[in-house]
């Protein structure tokens, strides 16, 4: 080869090398910049990227991490078998996943239980109230979800308030011992007709009068946006008593970005007052398959930018 093409073949070669290194390095630096750890610790379930990483529980929590979840919660986490519950506790710990919400106990969605002042409901819920104190400790749990079940129409709702409010300050002293934190979630009447805990000043009430570390309000924020709305006025207002978030946007209850929330408003002031607790991802995926999982990371890294 004559010295003067192989000089250009040199120079074009190192154009290339350093071409691709640039590009190279740009992707990574992509990939890091949408890997990196939220703001805050959005939490998904199971199932919300199924198509991503599979039906297996741990490639699941494997996959959150990976994209930046710092947490994750499970309704169903008590109904699992404890060989799964172990595993799934073991991989949070090694991925630094802090583990949210799972339901306590049975809820009552079409007759009152908690509300009834029935000593056999109420002895139902401590025993529920019980086991998953040994769940949490299992999958290293801080929160439960408790809802109190449907109204009894046949008492005044004064009545009814009390019962709740002994029933709760009963199995806060079974929580406190172990640090744990019962959390009481409001629902709407759209999805729930008739349930006796509906509204977020309920909840800040009831918790104010059952007077425990151990009980504390769920703000669902999908819930409340139906029910009443005002959603930043009513989180200042019940923010002592707040213990735990979830989300979902309305109409749909999918992801932040596909309704009438405004989430990076929302977002910003929960993080503006310092709040290093979990918000559950409790909705759904607007669209199937990889491309809706994706949608919903994008949506996440979305509301996050504040």
């Amino acid at each position: 080869m004559k010295r003067r093409n192989f000089l250009k073949s040199s120079v074009a070669t190192t154009s290339a090398f350093a071409a691709t290194a640039c590009t190279a390095a740009t992707t990574a630096g992509l990939t890091t910049q949408q890997k990196a750890a939220f703001q805050l610790k959005y939490a998904p379930h199971l199932g919300m990227f199924k198509h991503h990483a599979g039906e297996d529980p741990v490639d699941q929590l494997n996959f959150m991490a990976d994209q930046g979840f710092q947490a994750f919660e499970d309704n169903n986490m008590k109904g699992r078998d404890i060989e799964v519950q172990e595993a799934m506790a073991s991989t949070m710990a090694k991925r630094n996943i802090d583990m949210g919400v799972f339901v306590a106990h049975k809820i009552y969605w079409k007759e009152p239980n908690l509300a009834s002042g029935k000593e056999e409901y109420r002895t139902e819920f401590l025993n529920q109230i019980k086991e998953s104190i040994e769940v949490a400790k299992r999958v290293n749990a801080k929160w439960m979800t408790v809802v109190p079940g449907y109204k009894d129409f046949r008492q005044d709702m004064g009545y009814q308030t009390s019962h709740v409010i002994e029933t709760l300050k009963q199995a806060s002293a079974l929580l406190e011992p172990h640090e744990l934190i019962m959390v009481l979630e409001p629902l709407n009447f759209r999805n729930h007709p008739g349930l006796f805990l509906s509204k977020a000043a309920q909840g800040f009430q009831i918790c104010e009068a059952v007077n425990s570390p151990a009980c504390k309000i769920l703000f669902d924020i999908y819930h409340q946006q139906i029910q009443e709305g005002n959603l930043l006025p009513n989180i200042e207002k019940s923010w002592d008593q707040i213990a735990y978030f979830q989300i979902g946007d309305n109409p749909g209850r999918n992801e932040p970005t596909t309704g009438e929330i405004n989430y990076k408003n929302v977002f910003k002031y929960i993080h503006s007052r310092g709040f290093d607790g979990i918000l559950g991802m409790e909705h759904g995926n607007s669209r199937e398959n990889k491309e809706g999982e994706q949608a919903v990371i994008d949506a996440y890294r979305e509301v996050d930018s504040f």
